[in-house]
């Protein structure tokens, strides 16, 4: 099959932006309530809350799609690298300035870049090439491994970078066909499916070993708490369905690169949300990473 043939590479770029806009925003919200919301709490309730508008958005534009996936097992190995790729970065959240984290995530377009050459055949230029040492210059600064303030939860972020960019080599190869509500359908009944068979695991532990962010018990919903769990479901819907948009129509080392906006993202909502105010070694190091972005464009 020709992987160009329906490519829309502009189209493509203004849907990642966009999702990356909506996935940044979701995450900030899910550090700044991190210490109310059990991760596996947050996993059920916000994707049963986007499903219903999925399975409409779905009955509504493709009501021919409501048929077992054509990838069926590549469309599940997808969702789940997704959920185990959320469930780490999720859990570094807490743990970091979100800028710094953000950072750390997205030198996922240095891995796609690497994944596209080693999968799909796509050849790295010296452009191509500068841009990944730039990048992984940068996230050395970032993350500073020698300086006693390094963080081991820092690599958490670079393992989800990892699984990010693979599932999207399998959205770009496996799963081009397969509708991308479908996908996100997919993604979001796999959040459930994890969430709720983790809970009920949790549940049995002893009480004394329920505390933190993973083993908590989960809290009870007020407003505030639905009104917060709305907002993280309106921004899986759109950060979902518009990775799997894009990644079927444009190439992943160009799309990869797009979605460094993340880290800019970050930044702003990290001043926003938490007056987290990066040291010039830092922002050296996020802006080299955006410029790697800027660059692999080029190749």
């Amino acid at each position: 099959m020709n992987l160009e043939k329906a490519d829309n590479v502009p189209l493509a770029v203004v849907v990642i932006t966009l999702a990356v806009l909506a996935l940044s925003l979701g995450d900030a919200l899910i550090k700044f309530t991190s210490g109310e919301f059990v991760i596996w709490q947050v996993f059920v309730l916000r994707s049963l809350l986007a499903l219903p508008v999925l399975f409409l958005i779905l009955f509504l534009t493709s009501p021919e799609a409501f048929i077992v996936p054509p990838a069926l097992f590549w469309t599940t190995v997808r969702s789940l690298m997704l959920v185990v790729m959320w469930i780490a970065y999720y859990l570094a959240l807490p743990n970091l300035d979100f800028s710094i984290a953000a950072a750390a995530y997205y030198t996922l377009p240095i891995f796609i870049i690497l994944f596209s050459a080693v999968f799909l055949g796509e050849k790295i230029t010296h452009v191509g090439w500068g841009a990944v040492s730039l990048g992984f210059l940068g996230v050395v600064l970032i993350l500073r491994p020698d300086a006693s303030e390094f963080n081991l939860y820092a690599l958490l972020p670079l393992f989800s970078a990892i699984l990010y960019a693979m599932a999207m080599i399998l959205t770009r190869t496996k799963c081009r066909d397969v509708n991308p509500i479908i996908l996100s359908i997919a993604l979001n009944v796999a959040f459930v499916v994890v969430g709720a068979l983790t809970a009920i695991f949790i549940s049995g532990l002893p009480q004394g070993s329920r505390d933190g962010y993973l083993l908590n018990y989960w809290t009870s919903m007020g407003r505030a708490e639905w009104l917060s769990m709305f907002l993280l479901a309106l921004a899986i819907l759109i950060g979902s369905l518009g990775a799997a948009y894009a990644y079927q129509k444009a190439s992943p080392s160009v799309l990869g690169s797009v979605e460094f906006a993340y880290v800019g993202f970050a930044v702003i909502w990290g001043v926003a949300f938490f007056a987290e105010i990066p040291d010039a070694i830092t922002l050296l190091g996020i802006g080299m990473i955006i410029a790697a972005g800027m660059i692999s464009l080029r190749q």
